[in-house]
C-alpha cells in the first residue's frame, strides 16, 4: 500500500513540475507566401501568386519532451489570378489568420541550444477583411479554413524560420454560373515561408 502511495506522490509530482517548467514566448512574425486557387472544375486555369503575411506569434513549449503548441495573428494578402476563356480575373484578398499549430521540437545533443529543427501541424482560421465581389457573379467567401503543414528550425533559442503547406478545407471562392454556366468554386492551397523572433 505504502508503494502505491508512493508512486501517486510520485506521479503527481511529475504532472505539477512539468506544466512549471514550461515555457510561454511571444513575439512579432513576418513573411511571404504563393497561393493558388484550386477550383472544383477544370474549365478554369489558376497561377501561383505571391502574397505576404505578418502579426504576432505566442508559443508554450514543455521543454523537456519538446512538445507544445503556436498560435499566431496574422494579417495576410492572398492574391489570385485564373484564365476564364481567354480573359484573366485578378483577386487581391485580405484576411485576419489564426493558425494554431501542434509543435514537435525535435532535440538534437550538443548543438541544441544553436539549432533545434521542428515540426508542425494544425488549423488555421481565415476571416475575410477585403471586398467580397470580384465580378458578376464571382465573390469571395467570408470565411476560409485550412489545415497546415509545416516544419523549420529554431536558431539560438529565438529565431524560427519555417515553411508550411495550407490544404484549404472551406470554399474560399464561389462563382455562380461561371464558365459554361458551370457553378464553380476555388480552395486555397498555399505555401508559406515566415520568420519570427521570440523572447
Amino acid at each position: 500500500m505504502n508503494k502505491i502511495k508512493g508512486l501517486f506522490i510520485v506521479v503527481m509530482m511529475a504532472i505539477i513540475a512539468i506544466p512549471a517548467s514550461a515555457q510561454f514566448r511571444i513575439g512579432p512574425r513576418l513573411g511571404f507566401n504563393v497561393n493558388e486557387l484550386h477550383f472544383n472544375q477544370s474549365v478554369l486555369d489558376s497561377d501561383n501568386r505571391a502574397g505576404f503575411t505578418g502579426g504576432l506569434m505566442a508559443e508554450f513549449t514543455v521543454p523537456l519532451v519538446g512538445l507544445g503548441f503556436d498560435a499566431s495573428f496574422m494579417y495576410v494578402r492572398r492574391d489570385a489570378r485564373w484564365l476564364e476563356g481567354n480573359e484573366y480575373t485578378s483577386d487581391k484578398r485580405d484576411y485576419f489568420e489564426i493558425p494554431i499549430n501542434l509543435k514537435w521540437k525535435i532535440g538534437v545533443p550538443v548543438i541544441g541550444k544553436i539549432i533545434t529543427p521542428y515540426l508542425a501541424t494544425g488549423p488555421s482560421f481565415a476571416f475575410l477583411t477585403s471586398g467580397k465581389n470580384v465580378r458578376d457573379g464571382i465573390k469571395n467567401k467570408s470565411f476560409d479554413a485550412a489545415w497546415n503543414f509545416g516544419f523549420g528550425v529554431e536558431l539560438l533559442s529565438h529565431l524560427q524560420i519555417g515553411a508550411s503547406y495550407g490544404l484549404g478545407m472551406t470554399k474560399a471562392l464561389e462563382a455562380v454560373g461561371g464558365a459554361n454556366g458551370v457553378d464553380i468554386d476555388g480552395k486555397n492551397r498555399y505555401w508559406t515561408v515566415t520568420a519570427a523572433y521570440l523572447f
